[in-house]
């Protein structure tokens, strides 16, 4: 295998190691949502939870950067506090598409997507402060 391949090949490993550590931190995080706040259930199989941190990830990823751009300006007026209105209608999104495949997770109303948004970003947050950076990832697999 030439040099080439080898770096594509442990690019696309990492890529894929990190896709997976950030669903996985997605499901967490909507995981303390349900637990903590009220409004947000959870009432399915062990593994559509799974499923549902997959849509979340997939909402943030394709709409989220759309709902953005076009907020733009309402971004800007309130120094990005928005964000957290837009992080709230992606957790709707993300409800609304559990009900649609019956996965059971649900958010009443806006206000629990406020919180729940919250809850959502402080955990990912933490969860992603606590995952090893890029430079120590270098050097732990050296």
């Amino acid at each position: 295998m030439s040099t080439i391949d080898a770096h594509r090949e442990a690019g696309y490993n990492t890529g894929m190691k990190q896709a997976f550590i950030k669903w996985i931190m997605n499901t967490i995080a909507i995981m303390l949502a349900v637990k903590f706040v009220p409004g947000i259930v959870y009432s399915g199989e062990w593994w559509g939870i799974l499923i549902v941190g997959v849509l979340f990830g997939l909402v943030n990823t394709f709409l989220r950067p759309f709902v953005r751009l076009f907020t733009f300006p309402l971004l800007i007026l309130t120094l990005g506090l928005f964000t957290f209105v837009i992080n709230a209608m992606m957790l709707s999104i993300t409800s609304w598409l559990s009900d649609q495949f019956q996965l059971g997770f649900h958010v009443a109303g806006f206000k629990p997507a406020f919180w729940g948004a919250l809850v959502i970003s402080i955990a990912s947050l933490i969860l992603g402060c606590l995952m090893p950076q890029e430079e120590e990832r270098k050097q732990l697999s050296r």
